[in-house]
């Protein structure tokens, strides 16, 4: 089996390495925040110093941080995984970042004997917990084809979606239909607050109709108890957001639902909901809903 290292044990990658290590790989890991990475330790992950002393001790190297000044400092910098990783080995970037970082990343790889996926993911800390994620591939076909068995492990619904870069932009895909939604569903149930109608059993009525989504079902029950914990933070939604405007700009692609969204949570950022989950847009609507009582 290969040895795998893993790189970002936040809310998402915890989960996501933990079942590597369950089905008995030998696990490295890395976290700026070492603290983070002690539950998986305890359970018999190795840890390593450095993102450079990840890759050089794996075979595969996964990675899921933040934004995609990380992923370049992570991947091309001096102690990075690109300048330490071994001939032969794979590396794997499951942040949602930048398409043209990906291709980046991939062509310098290449250069040293190195496979490269970008493979962003999406389901948010439930999905990753019980190992159900949507993962979204870009890359070469015999790359993806070795790194396959570990998404299986994390994930439900993969797909190789072209080349290197291909993961990312249908992650922007993912991100801009989501963005759009949440403002419907905040939307809705303002609507049904304001007519003095029971959300709640909104929800239940609607759900299954044409109306239903994931995030209908999941995450507007818990903005309605005012629950704002993040599965996904609004902070690194408004960075997807912004990538996606980047890339349609490039594309000459016009994007006003996507405008919209994005100035709305960065509203709700600069009121203090950066670290909030992406439910959290709700609270702009709700006050405008007693506001207007």
């Amino acid at each position: 089996m290969d040895t795998i290292g893993f790189i970002g044990t936040g809310v998402m990658g915890r989960s996501m390495a933990g079942h590597l290590l369950k089905a008995d790989y030998k696990l490295n890991v890395y976290n700026r925040t070492k603290s983070r990475a002690d539950s998986l330790v305890a359970d018999g992950a190795v840890w390593q110093d450095s993102p450079g002393e990840v890759a050089a001790n794996s075979d595969i190297t996964i990675t899921i941080v933040g934004f995609p000044a990380d992923v370049e400092a992570v991947y091309l910098g001096e102690d990075g995984i690109l300048a330490n990783a071994k001939a032969g080995s794979v590396v794997v970037d499951m942040t949602t970042s930048s398409p043209k970082l990906a291709a980046r990343i991939c062509e310098k790889a290449a250069e040293k004997g190195i496979g490269s996926l970008d493979a962003p993911v999406s389901g948010g800390d439930i999905g990753a917990r019980e190992a159900r994620l949507s993962i979204m591939v870009g890359g070469d076909e015999a790359v993806f084809t070795r790194v396959k068995p570990l998404f299986d492990l994390m994930g439900k619904n993969i797909g190789l979606m072209g080349p290197s870069g291909s993961g990312q932009h249908t992650k922007m895909s993912n991100q801009i239909a989501i963005a759009n939604g949440m403002m419907g569903i905040c939307e809705a149930m303002a609507y049904a607050e304001k007519a003095s109608l029971d959300p709640m059993a909104v929800i239940a009525c609607i759900e299954n109709g044409a109306a239903g989504s994931w995030s209908l079902s999941n995450l507007a029950p818990r903005f309605l108890k005012g629950d704002f914990a993040p599965g996904f933070y609004v902070k690194h939604f408004i960075k997807d957001m912004g990538i996606a405007l980047d890339s349609a700009r490039e594309m000459d692609l016009d994007l006003p639902g996507l405008t919209l969204a994005h100035k709305l949570y960065q509203v709700l950022a600069s009121q203090g909901g950066e670290d909030f989950g992406t439910q959290a847009l709700y609270k702009l609507y709700q006050e405008e809903v007693k506001g207007s009582d």
